[in-house]
């Protein structure tokens, strides 16, 4: 898999190519290399490794980078990290011509996750409608399986 994150405004596709495709499209298109990955992962310490009709999956590790005050790892990076996989999978629902955006969501944190832990992080559509889209999501461990954070979220679609 080629790792394309954009590090200029210019290198983002404009909006002929999101009009032109469907989202399951576009992103496949990130997975091949063809357009960037989302450039917050890249800040995030996580990159898009499957697309799938639905589903979004990233994979990485929060670093010292992605702390708090108390030296944990920051609230901000789980909600992220889990906006991007349900955004990204939502994405996959969206038809041609249409786009979409979080509307609202929620992250619940079950456990610390230590800094330099690889994790998985999953986004699965549970309903893509015409003009709302809902999506669930979890971060886990990627030697233990433990279960780290889930969240939820109502997307918009956009013409």
């Amino acid at each position: 898999m080629t790792v394309f994150t954009a590090t200029t405004p210019d290198q983002i596709p404009g909006p002929d190519v999101f009009r032109s495709q469907s989202g399951l499209e576009y992103m496949q298109g990130v997975i091949a290399g063809r357009y960037p990955q989302p450039t917050m992962a890249g800040h995030l310490g996580v990159t898009l490794t499957e697309i799938a009709p639905g589903r979004a999956v990233f994979q990485g590790q929060p670093d010292f980078s992605h702390s708090n005050l108390f030296g944990a790892v920051h609230g901000g990076w789980y909600g992220a990290v889990l906006d991007s996989a349900m955004g990204c999978a939502v994405m996959t629902t969206v038809p041609k011509g249409r786009g979409q955006t979080t509307l609202e969501f929620k992250v619940n944190i079950t456990r610390a996750l230590p800094f330099g832990m690889a994790v998985i992080v999953t986004g699965t559509v549970e309903h893509g409608g015409r003009s709302t889209a809902v999506a669930r999501g979890e971060v886990r461990g990627r030697d233990d399986g433990r279960l780290y954070a889930t969240a939820s979220t109502t997307c918009i679609m956009l013409d």
